[in-house]
């Protein structure tokens, strides 16, 4: 999976289409994803001896498939490839968003 925790994504399909976040966490095995303040759950808790009930909003998972990076300068979105690129010491794999015409580094 190419979308790691911490990458800026935008939604592509769903309820929250076209909002933006940071990513919390990642399920490689299921292929999903969970971001902050995209696809909210809401949980009702009943009330337990003195502690009063309570409703709690929580970011649940969504498919990867339904996210697409974001750059951190530009803003601009695409797909996630690889480049070498040369350093004093050697060659070093980075991450780098594809779009027409260009590829620009993710920090």
């Amino acid at each position: 999976m190419k979308i790691k925790t911490g990458d800026k994504v935008r939604v592509l399909a769903g309820k929250d289409k076209s909002k933006e976040g940071k990513v919390l966490q990642v399920f490689p095995m299921l292929e999903r994803v969970v971001v902050e303040n995209v696809n909210l759950l809401t949980k009702h808790l009943k009330r337990r001896g003195t502690t009063a009930g309570q409703t709690i909003k929580f970011p649940s998972p969504i498919h990867v498939s339904n996210v697409r990076i974001v750059s951190g300068k530009s803003g601009k979105s695409g797909r996630i490839g690889f480049a070498f690129v040369t350093k004093d010491e050697g060659k070093m794999k980075v991450r780098v968003i594809r779009s027409k015409g260009a590829s620009e580094q993710i920090e």
